[in-house]
C-alpha cells in the first residue's frame, strides 16, 4: 500500500505560520483556522451547530439596526499569528459591502462574535477565543452551548478598563437584549422538530 504524500501547507514554516502566509493557503480543508501560528482544523458540522448558526444569522441580520450585517463563518484578521473564524459576526454595514479583502474581516469591523460550542471546540469557545477577541477589543462575545438540543446563549460585554468580558446574561429559552442593539430571538426553534408526514 503506497501512502499519499502530504500536501505543502501541512509542514509549518520556520517559526510557524502568519496571517499573511495563511491567508495565501490554497487547498486548506474548509473552515481551517490559524490560532497561535497554528492550523486549526474543525471537524464535520452536526445539525444542531449548523441550525444555531442558521437561526442567528438570520435574526440577528433581520433585526440589527442599518448599519449593521450578519456574517457567518467568515475569518477575522487578528494579529500576526491569529485568524479565527467565528461562526457568526456581526459587523459594520461598510465592512459587509467592502470588496477587499473578500475572505476575512478585520477586528475593527466586528461588534459582536459568537461561537456555538462542538465537543472539538470546548476549550477554544470557552477560553482561547474569548481571550482573544477581548484583546482585539470586540465590544461583544457570544457563546452557544447544547444543553440537550436546547440552545444555551451566555452573553458577554468588554469591560474598556480591564479588557476582559463580563458575563451579561444566561438566556435559555429566549435570547432578549438591549445592547449592542435591541434583540429578541426564540432560542426554542433550535431544537428537534418533528418530521412532517
Amino acid at each position: 500500500m503506497s501512502v499519499e504524500p502530504l500536501p505543502d501547507w501541512v509542514i509549518p514554516p520556520p517559526g510557524g505560520f502568519t496571517a499573511e502566509g495563511f491567508l495565501g493557503l490554497a487547498g486548506l480543508p474548509p473552515h481551517t483556522e490559524l490560532i497561535d501560528g497554528s492550523l486549526v482544523f474543525v471537524s464535520p458540522q452536526e445539525k444542531w451547530h449548523s441550525r444555531v448558526i442558521n437561526l442567528l444569522v438570520g435574526e440577528l441580520d433581520r433585526q440589527a439596526p442599518a448599519e449593521l450585517r450578519a456574517d457567518r463563518e467568515m475569518a477575522v484578521r487578528l494579529g500576526k499569528r491569529q485568524v479565527p473564524e467565528p461562526d457568526v459576526v456581526v459587523v459594520t454595514g461598510e465592512a459587509y459591502v467592502r470588496d477587499e479583502p473578500s475572505t476575512y474581516y478585520f477586528p475593527e469591523d466586528v461588534v459582536i462574535a459568537v461561537e456555538a460550542v462542538s465537543p472539538d471546540s470546548e476549550d477554544r469557545d470557552r477560553d482561547t477565543k474569548p481571550r482573544k477577541y477581548a484583546a482585539a477589543g470586540f465590544p461583544h462575545y457570544w457563546r452557544v452551548e447544547n444543553d440537550k438540543d436546547r440552545a444555551v446563549v451566555y452573553t458577554y460585554e468588554r469591560d474598556p478598563a480591564s479588557g476582559g468580558y463580563a458575563l451579561t446574561g444566561i438566556h435559555h429559552d429566549r435570547l432578549k437584549v438591549s445592547v449592542p442593539f435591541t434583540l429578541d430571538i426564540d432560542l426554542t426553534a433550535v431544537g428537534r422538530r418533528s418530521a412532517q408526514p
